[in-house]
């Protein structure tokens, strides 16, 4: 399911907010920042680093990631774990909107997003 321009609008919105309130001062930026993609129903937060043998490349390492299912109106919860694959958040598996999904990746409670 594509998100109409409106709701994509939104949710960068909110997801601009919520990454400004975490990313690190702009004099740090070059060595550590924060992104995101929207991409078909999925949103995908991510750091941005540079390559440790080549500063002037930059890589991406996922931080969380939600997907919206529109049958049941939730955004289902995922965390990146180490074996590189994406997995459903068992403390909270789904969220109602972007928002509590936001507010539930700012939290950690569980340590998986952040580390």
């Amino acid at each position: 399911m594509e998100f109409s321009e409106l709701e994509k609008r939104r949710i960068e919105k909110l997801v601009n907010a919520f990454l400004e309130k975490r990313r690190p001062p702009p004099d740090l930026r070059q060595e550590l920042d924060l992104g995101f993609r929207l991409e078909g129903s999925s949103l995908e937060l991510f750091e941005i680093r540079p390559v440790w043998n080549d500063p002037n490349r930059y890589k991406e390492s996922p931080v969380a990631k939600a997907t919206f299912v529109k049958a049941r109106k939730a955004w289902r919860v995922f965390w990146h774990r180490a074996d590189m694959k994406w997995h459903g958040y068992p403390p909270c598996p789904e969220v109602r909107s972007i928002e509590e999904f936001l507010s539930l990746v700012d939290l950690d409670e569980n340590h998986c997003f952040w580390g």
